[in-house]
């Protein structure tokens, strides 16, 4: 079943988060995106926790494009391992996902 996605990444520094954002946008993998931060962010990583301040990044998609989407921020990201993790929208104002899908490529050649 296909559905639109709140998909979240973080990032080191906001030039990076915008970086992602606009070329998402231009490809219209995402309808809208929104940079939060700088966040601190603490994670295991290499068999000890670390810490580091991050961007947030969330972004509205579509089920059918998350392949291309999480593709596309891999080819971008800086990180080794970039967090890019995908959350159901189970409800929304029906005329803001009327725009979502307006604004998204949604056409045959989505990954569905």
């Amino acid at each position: 079943m296909s559905h639109y996605l709140l998909v979240i990444v973080t990032t080191s520094t906001k030039e990076e988060a915008t970086k992602i954002v606009r070329c998402l946008l231009d490809e219209r993998l995402i309808a809208c995106a929104n940079i939060i931060g700088p966040i601190s962010s603490f994670f295991w990583w290499k068999d000890k926790i670390d810490e580091a301040t991050e961007f947030l990044v969330l972004m509205k998609s579509h089920s059918n494009l998350f392949n291309k989407l999480s593709k596309r921020v891999k080819e971008i990201h800086s990180y080794e391992v970039p967090e890019i993790l995908a959350l159901s929208i189970i409800k929304g104002l029906p005329s803001y996902l009327n725009w979502l899908e307006t604004n998204l490529q949604l056409g045959s050649d989505s990954d569905g």
